[in-house]
């Protein structure tokens, strides 16, 4: 999926139920590693803002992006919301790939400083996430979001709420 130059734009999802149901049987870790390697789909979030790649660790979740005009905002730059969505990503999935199987998490809270513009002359944009603190109940998480020379473009914190899965 790729911006042509008539400006027009097209893609495609997987069924998001197919992350759902494994949450059940697959632990984080587990579960992002194969979407990093491509043997499951990437969630639709992933497609629709045309995320490049992800790479996984216990605790750690990197994602990558090439800043296009469809993530422009009116000033020409990339719109906060692509930005913010870039830090929840890496905050929520670093907690992700820490949690059990039956295990889910969702965010409380992101808090970002968005500290320069990103546009298409950043070059990739890579947005690492770390599980800062977890408990049973909470965690807490960061993310900083550098340009392809490092410069630190914004910064993100994150609070998540730990729970049990429906059965």
């Amino acid at each position: 999926m790729t911006q042509t130059q008539d400006r027009t734009r097209t893609f495609d999802w997987d069924d998001p139920a197919v992350h759902a149901d494994l949450i059940g049987r697959r632990n984080g870790f587990d579960l992002l590693s194969a979407m990093a390697k491509g043997e499951l789909p990437a969630p639709p979030i992933m497609r629709l803002i045309d995320m490049a790649g992800m790479e996984v660790e216990k605790g750690a979740v990197t994602v990558h992006l090439d800043p296009q005009e469809f993530h422009y905002n009116p000033l020409g730059t990339m719109h906060g919301g692509v930005i913010s969505t870039l830090l929840d990503t890496a905050t929520g999935c670093s907690v992700h790939s820490t949690l059990p199987i039956g295990i889910g998490y969702t965010s409380l809270d992101l808090n970002v400083k968005f500290l320069r513009p990103v546009t298409i002359a950043s070059g990739r944009i890579t947005c690492k996430g770390t599980v800062l603190q977890q408990g049973r109940r909470t965690a807490l998480a960061e993310a900083r979001l550098t340009d392809s020379a490092g410069k630190l473009l914004a910064h993100a914190t994150s609070s998540c709420l730990i729970f049990e899965m429906p059965s």
